[in-house]
């Protein structure tokens, strides 16, 4: 049994953000049920697909972020649908979403009114700039995406070369962290709730969440009153740490530390710039000039040569893509890459695995993302039961 087997998790959640909060939960053990809109989740038909008579029921980006969850298909305008969709909501634990604001109002399924079914209820949502409730703005009601976020948290701005155009980074930040931030906040929720029995609304807004991430930014503008700009894969404030080229790609170095520096200055054969440059301070100073140095050496090395000859003594990788990863024994060993069946298809397709380690109740990927409506009857059977249950206990009394 996972940590949270005791809980459910009633998920309203589409795309990124919200699914991949719901995932993490139901990676620990919770049972979510993911209420789709009708037709389906905007992400089910987005590629990859794999090749198979109907392996299209869905693609990557809807299998790995949606796997250990069951699937309800309810349209909430239509007064059965939004029935069971409140049944649901009187055994739930959590409810999560990310609509617009004012979206479950306008079902009349807001906050307010799921807690008078369920006083105890966790409501959560994920927005781009948060919900009236916790901090009213003049955003809100807007729409926003991972892009949106990260430039106006500050992410762009101080992500690439110093030379170059703001950029985005590679993975969808805006809504990962996003999630990852809600997800705590269901779980303190949970906690308090445990305590008081109380249940509460969780609010993350994808702003907010970039805001915090890039929390150096925001002490260096206080401290100084310049506002940080882009370094390229160098740091503001320690040198050396920085990818530098090799014959086979990169690597990046991290001996900023002065024991770190001698040691590099050492295995470079250099014993003058460790003389020379003893401090953090030196170092920054003439960071230009030091990394001409060390790129020097490692330029005519392979990217293993140099990772081998600091081993032990300086932290060093190599930059990977991500067909090294799938060959790394260490990804491997942390059951990092989780293997699931694909439906329509003849092959199973690899997701990444959980990250959340626990020793005494495991984490893991149970089983594949569900194909669309797929356990309606098992679902609203077993809610039927429990109203029943309960209507049967309270007569008892």
């Amino acid at each position: 049994m996972g940590a949270l087997s005791d809980l459910r998790v009633v998920d309203l959640t589409q795309v990124l953000a919200g699914p991949y909060c719901t995932m993490l939960l139901a990676d620990m053990g919770a049972d979510v049920v993911k209420v789709e809109r009708p037709g389906g989740d905007l992400i089910r038909s987005n590629p990859p697909f794999v090749d198979g008579p109907e392996a299209e029921a869905y693609g990557g980006y809807f299998q790995s972020v949606n796997r250990n969850k069951r699937s309800l298909e309810l349209d909430l305008d239509d007064p059965e649908d939004r029935a069971d969709f409140l049944s649901l909501v009187e055994t739930a634990d959590v409810v999560v979403e990310n609509y617009r604001v004012g979206t479950m109002e306008q079902f009349d399924l807001g906050y307010e009114t799921l807690r008078e079914h369920n006083p105890s209820l966790i409501y959560s949502s994920i927005r781009g700039f948060g919900d009236p409730r916790t901090g009213e703005t003049e955003r809100q009601g807007q729409p926003s995406f991972d892009l949106i976020a990260q430039a106006l948290g500050g992410v762009m701005e101080i992500t690439g070369q110093p030379d170059g155009p703001p950029t985005k980074v590679g993975p969808g930040i805006g809504d990962l962290f996003t999630a990852v931030l809600n997800a705590v906040g269901i779980l303190a929720a949970v906690h308090h709730r445990d305590r008081t029995g109380e249940g509460q609304y969780v609010d993350t807004a994808m702003y907010d969440a970039m805001v915090s991430m890039c929390e150096r930014t925001v002490y260096q503008y206080s401290y100084t009153g310049d506002a940080p700009g882009r370094r390229g894969n160098a740091h503001p404030t320690l040198f050396p740490y920085n990818a530098f080229e090799t014959t086979d790609g990169h690597v990046v170095i991290a001996a900023f530390s002065d024991g770190h520096w001698r040691a590099l200055c050492e295995t470079m054969d250099r014993p003058d710039l460790a003389a020379d440059y003893p401090s953090g301070a030196d170092r920054l100073a003439e960071r230009e000039t030091l990394r001409a140095e060390i790129a020097e050496w490692t330029r005519p090395r392979t990217a293993d040569e140099v990772v081998a000859a600091l081993d032990g003594s300086v932290p060093a990788a190599p930059v990977q893509d991500t067909s090294d990863v799938f060959d790394d024994p260490h990804v491997r060993a942390r059951d990092m890459l989780a293997t699931v069946d694909q439906p329509g298809a003849d092959e199973r397709v690899t997701i990444a695995g959980s990250p959340i380690k626990l020793s005494e109740t495991p984490t893991g990927v149970e089983r594949r993302a569900p194909l669309l409506d797929e356990h309606r009857d098992e679902l609203l059977e077993s809610g039927a039961s429990e109203a029943a249950d309960g209507e049967r206990a309270g007569g008892d009394d």
